[in-house]
């Protein structure tokens, strides 16, 4: 499998049915509307690589990330995460990721940090002093192990998210999946996620990373390889260091070039 990317789309594709109303749907109920979240989207993410999604809102950066993750099924074109197909091997393709978003809402708010990941944890079959030792280095990892017996509902905004990377991972997976991690942050939160990610996940786990952002700064300061999806289309890709080439100024004109061009363009 290490001769393999770490994750793979070709030709993906994925339509939502249009969301119809009580008369339309009497008057036409065979209507089978549709509106198009990815289009076609060809994306190799190479391992140890922090890969930075940019795009604006609605432009298809959930939708892909929810496909590589096994939680929604592509309907045309294939996706593979460390070799392994979403539709074909939803199993292993499930346990080779782990998946953390911004503004959680599925821990549970009476119960501490460490027991919602204890509570996890035993969804992935840990089970006694594995679980606990687990869960102990991932809340100090997390730089949580302070507030591990607080419960949830007092937690910040930040360490909510950190919380979450805890969560994403408990199976050890090699790529981690993240979707605007940084929203609603305050600076000073937002720097310290940013950090985590790129210097401990990434620089001394290696584990690979794909970031769905709309933040040119994050992406720039933050990835090694930056694609642009605007439309349900990759539109821009290649090393950050070349796109930004010149200061973020760059990155920006490229990245408004693209998604202007997408506007226009088939």
């Amino acid at each position: 499998m290490n001769g393999t990317p770490a994750i793979l789309a070709e030709n993906l594709v994925k339509r939502y049915p249009v969301v119809r109303g009580f008369r339309e749907l009497i008057l036409k109920p065979f209507d089978r509307r549709t509106v198009t979240a990815l289009d076609g989207v060809d994306l190799e993410v190479g391992r140890g690589r922090v890969f930075c999604l940019l795009g604006p809102n609605g432009a298809g950066k959930t939708t892909l990330i929810k496909i590589l993750g096994t939680l929604v099924l592509p309907d045309g074109g294939r996706a593979a995460v460390d070799g392994h197909d979403v539709a074909l091997e939803p199993g292993p393709a499930k346990t080779s990721v782990g998946y953390a978003v911004g503004d959680e809402r599925s821990f549970y708010w009476r119960l501490t940090g460490r027991q919602n990941l204890e509570f996890f944890a035993a969804l992935y079959g840990l089970r006694g002093a594995a679980r606990d030792r687990k869960v102990g280095e991932l809340m100090q990892i997390a730089g949580l192990d302070g507030a591990a017996d607080l419960r949830f509902n007092s937690y910040s905004t930040g360490m909510r998210q950190m919380l979450s990377f805890a969560r994403a991972l408990l199976a050890d997976a090699a790529i981690l999946l993240v979707d605007e991690p940084t929203r609603s942050l305050d600076p000073q939160a937002a720097d310290r996620t940013r950090s985590f990610l790129r210097d401990e996940l990434a620089g001394k786990q290696g584990k690979t990373i794909l970031w769905a952002t709309h933040d040119l700064g994050e992406a720039a300061d933050c990835a090694d390889d930056i694609a642009v999806i605007s439309r349900g289309r990759i539109r821009l890709r290649g090393p950050a260091a070349k796109l930004a080439a010149g200061g973020r100024a760059s990155l920006r004109q490229a990245y408004e070039q693209a998604v202007d061009d997408s506007e226009v363009g088939p």
